[in-house]
């Protein structure tokens, strides 16, 4: 009995306060509208993320990697650019954890598409490619065990990303 009552004390409470209206006078400042400015599009007019680019030169081989953080997953572009062996340019897509880099590199080289798993350590300003055994399933190639990598593949340097997207262009 005693729930039906406050029950209905409850709801008597919320339909007066719904009924409720204010009379408050709101005054507007005419001199604001000439200072507010409205973007011709739904786009974010600063981006949300920060792009950092990386590269290695080894001889006449190169590697480059750019990466941006758009609110938690890494998004961005790598390009093998070997002088005597296959080349290969393509997406990057994954996420950090800790120092850690977990990303999924879909590339084509030779005109066919694959996709291969890397990870980078983050040294200071430099990551590091992690290296160790791949399975390969269809297109796909996976670390075996990535507890087991060792992080002493490509050391890239962090370099100014001025004119960087000319690097993913293919010749």
């Amino acid at each position: 009995m005693k729930k039906i009552i406050l029950s209905a004390l409850v709801m008597s409470l919320t339909m007066i306060s719904c009924e409720k209206k204010t009379t408050d006078l709101v005054t507007s400042d005419d001199s604001l509208d000439s200072m507010i400015v409205v973007p011709e599009t739904n786009e974010p007019i600063e981006s949300s993320s920060l792009q950092t680019c990386y590269m290695q030169a080894t001889g006449k081989d190169s590697v480059f990697v750019s990466l941006e953080d758009n609110l938690g997953t890494i998004i961005g572009k790598m390009r093998y650019k070997n002088f005597e062996k296959d080349s290969s340019v393509g997406d990057l897509v994954g996420s950090q954890n800790g120092d850690t880099l977990k990303l999924m590199y879909t590339f084509e080289a030779e005109g066919t598409t694959s996709e291969r798993e890397i990870y980078f350590l983050r040294k200071g300003s430099d990551i590091i490619e992690g290296i160790g055994e791949h399975t390969t399933e269809g297109i796909k190639s996976k670390y075996e065990n990535s507890a087991k990598l060792k992080y002493e593949g490509h050391i890239l340097t962090q370099v100014d990303c001025t004119d960087f997207e000319k690097k993913f262009k293919t010749k």
